[in-house]
């Protein structure tokens, strides 16, 4: 295949960015657009150009490190997948591809497509503590959840925090990721005790970092690469709710 590129590029977090073309030859339909830009970098490499920066780990669609817009979509023109899971036959041969960076104006560009998520893992953080034994595995019937929440519980922990649902969200919203962080243990016993705290303190971090409110336009669940519900995100609300009104505190 033979294909063209429009990447963006910038320097740094203070630096101007603009889009610089590029054009690969040769390249194998099987290739991932990771792989793809693997060979670009190569070349840039060879001639004495700097690199293309972009985020990467487990190439395995688990950790979301990749995520970034292709053609106008986080993670490019399919649904379901991760960025490292789009492969070159997804494309026309002699196609353009338009690569970008994340907008939202809480994950800064670090260089070229390299964002920082960092407010994901200070949302995370603001969540507490689980109060759960650590020791070894507990017998799996100990402790009983009902079949329908235990289901929910693995949609909502399937989330790898790529970030997808806040960049494609006009409002740059980060609901779908907090809601599925404490939908996920609000479904199961191991996580009640906490639970005031951890959505009180999920929440604020949330609007703290600046993010976007949700309106329910519905882009986030349709761009998840792991199909979160956003029925996770009316859950949180009423977590919120609860927290807020019927706290003894």
């Amino acid at each position: 295949m033979d294909l063209k590129f429009k990447i963006w590029r910038q320097d740094g977090p203070e630096a101007a960015g603009r889009m610089e073309d590029y054009e690969l030859t040769g390249i194998s339909p099987d290739m991932s657009l990771l792989e793809t830009l693997d060979v670009l970098n190569e070349q840039l490499i060879a001639n004495g150009e700097t690199a293309i920066a972009f985020d990467h780990d487990c190439r395995e669609g688990i950790c979301g490190t990749c995520g970034m817009f292709i053609d106008g979509r986080p993670h490019g023109p399919l649904t379901g997948i991760t960025t490292c899971q789009l492969h070159m036959r997804s494309f026309e041969d002699g196609a353009t591809i338009h690569v970008e960076p994340w907008r939202v104006d809480a994950f800064p560009v670090i260089r070229d497509l390299v964002v920082d998520r960092s407010a994901f893992d200070r949302v995370i953080q603001a969540g507490g503590f689980v109060s759960v034994n650590a020791g070894t595995a507990p017998e799996a019937n100990s402790i009983p959840v009902r079949r329908a929440d235990a289901e929910r519980a693995f949609d909502a922990a399937a989330c790898i925090g790529c970030g997808a649902c806040a960049a494609v969200c006009k409002n740059s919203s980060a609901m779908l990721f907090v809601a599925a962080k404490v939908s996920h243990l609000s479904l199961l016993p191991q996580g009640r005790v906490e639970a005031v705290e951890r959505v009180r303190g999920t929440v604020a971090q949330m609007d703290a970092e600046g993010f976007g409110g949700c309106t329910n336009t519905g882009a986030c669940e349709a761009e998840c690469p792991k199909h979160v519900s956003m029925e996770h995100i009316a859950r949180m609300n009423w977590e919120f709710v609860k927290a807020t009104l019927f706290s003894r505190e």
